[in-house]
């Protein structure tokens, strides 16, 4: 006999789980079909793991810094089967969360792999749910009047360069290393690129990274992505940006070697292992979307403002849709399928007003459009730029290293962008959100009293700065 809910939510990562937590709120009949763990990728594969990791990774450097504090200790060891430990504590600490909070809501949980079934005896739409089992039990069939696709995504490879778990890995297995290597060639210079570089650097390992971009982080600010680099080459890291792998070059003995196209000239690189770090590919293979109408693009699902697909009762969010592949994203966008569903008639989200955080050391935030995308689409803009250094809290914390940027419209007075590189600027981008929500002015977040001492006074003094009024700078 099939089950009957208002809405399914096909996975149950942090799109999904969300989604299904504001149905059950909103009084609909909810289930969500997971084959794995709840709380997917960001959970245990992403976001809070690799985070863990790499706080680990700044208390160790902090602690070889002591000196500089005037903290005179003994040298620092590092277990990293204890770093690896504190990691999964924090995972599963963070996992029995989620399914408590799918219990409170009185969602139902089917643990097994869920396919999309076309039209049949179960429902003249495309739409129902097989639900598959890897134990000897029988599939169960759930029929909804509304679906939610929230299957995530997975790291991507190159061809030539697929990972082995041994000398070449992705995101999924370096998680799950035991020992440290001596060094390592990652294979991209994005956000998740650059946020391994600096745990592995500040863990003692030898890093190079090879970036087929002229520059690092190319999805942000210029000025961002050249500090970005400047840090990261004070640390140790070896960079090579313009540079294209050679797959086909890849030996694998003791150590594994590859090389690389620079403008014209080939470099051999050779480390214990090599790290794919080159984006992330939906999961839309093998859910049954061969049975509906929906639509891919770039194999991504094809989705209107509300996250409706070509069926207009099955939504789709998160990384299977494309777009921002963030866990916050994904969360909000499954709060409005959801809404929608509802018919609360949701305000569309906008990608320029999602704040996009890099964990480095130091770390790097940033909404809104860049200076040059600003240019490009004909503003003529007006720039406040802050150092760290102009900062007393950054001279306590000992970390001066980094500015704050806000980038203006001249004829609105409006806040286009806002760019951050510096300590704990992930914390801060969500001031500089709420003014991109707001509409708001340089001058009117230059009014907002900052205390002192503090960190987020540089927002402010940047703000001045965007007319020349900055009093510390």
């Amino acid at each position: 006999m099939a089950n009957t809910y208002d809405v399914v939510i096909l996975g149950g990562g942090t799109g999904g789980y969300v989604a299904a937590i504001r149905a059950a709120q909103l009084g609909l009949k909810t289930a969500i079909v997971e084959k794995d763990n709840l709380g997917g990728t960001c959970l245990h594969r992403g976001c809070i793991p690799s985070k863990a990791l790499l706080r680990s990774a700044e208390v160790y450097a902090t602690i070889q810094a002591a000196g500089t504090y005037g903290i005179n200790v003994s040298q620092a060891v590092l277990d990293f089967n204890g770093v690896q430990q504190r990691k999964q504590k924090i995972v599963d600490t963070l996992h029995q969360g989620v399914q408590h909070l799918i219990k409170k809501g009185k969602i139902d949980l089917f643990a097994g792999y869920g396919r999309i079934l076309g039209p049949s005896i179960f429902s003249p739409l495309s739409g129902a749910i097989s639900v598959e089992y890897t134990e000897e039990k029988e599939n169960d069939i759930l029929v909804p009047q509304h679906v939610i696709i929230a299957t995530g995504s997975r790291p991507r490879t190159l061809p030539g360069l697929e990972a082995d778990g041994v000398h070449v890995l992705t995101s999924d297995e370096a998680l799950q290393l035991t020992e440290l290597p001596r060094s390592l060639i990652i294979v991209g210079g994005g956000v998740i690129g650059v946020e391994w570089a600096s745990m592995f650097t500040d863990f003692g390992v030898d890093v190079s990274i090879i970036e087929y971009a002229d520059r690092l982080i190319p999805t942000e600010d210029e000025e961002i992505a050249k500090e970005m680099r400047r840090q990261l080459e004070k640390k140790g890291v070896a960079i090579l940006t313009n540079a294209r792998i050679l797959p086909e070059s890849i030996d694998k003995g003791e150590q594994v070697t590859i090389s690389a196209e620079q403008n014209g000239e080939t470099k051999h690189l050779t480390a214990d292992k090599l790290l794919i770090s080159v984006g992330r590919s939906p999961n839309t293979e093998d859910i049954g979307l061969q049975n509906t109408s929906i639509k891919l693009g770039n194999n991504c699902i094809q989705v209107n403002q509300h996250y409706q697909t070509e069926e207009s009762h099955i939504y789709a969010i998160g990384d299977v849709i494309g777009g921002l592949q963030l866990a916050h994203v994904a969360s909000h966008e499954g709060i409005k399928a959801v809404e929608h569903i509802a018919g609360l008639a949701p305000e569309p989200l906008n990608a320029l007003n999602i704040a996009k955080c890099i964990y480095t050391s130091p770390e790097a935030a940033s909404i809104g459009l860049t200076e040059q995308a600003a240019r490009a689409e004909g503003y003529e803009v007006k720039i406040g730029k802050i150092p760290f250094q102009a900062i007393g809290k950054a001279l306590v914390y000992g970390e001066t290293d980094g500015f704050v940027k806000i980038v203006a419209d001249q004829a609105t007075d409006d806040v286009l962008g806002v760019h951050m590189i510096g300590p704990h600027v992930t914390d801060m981008i969500s001031e500089a959100a709420l003014a991109r929500v707001l509409d708001a002015t340089p001058w009117e977040v230059a009014e907002t009293v900052h205390p002192h001492p503090t960190l987020s006074e540089i927002i402010g003094e940047a703000a001045l700065a965007v007319d020349n009024r900055s009093i510390h700078f």
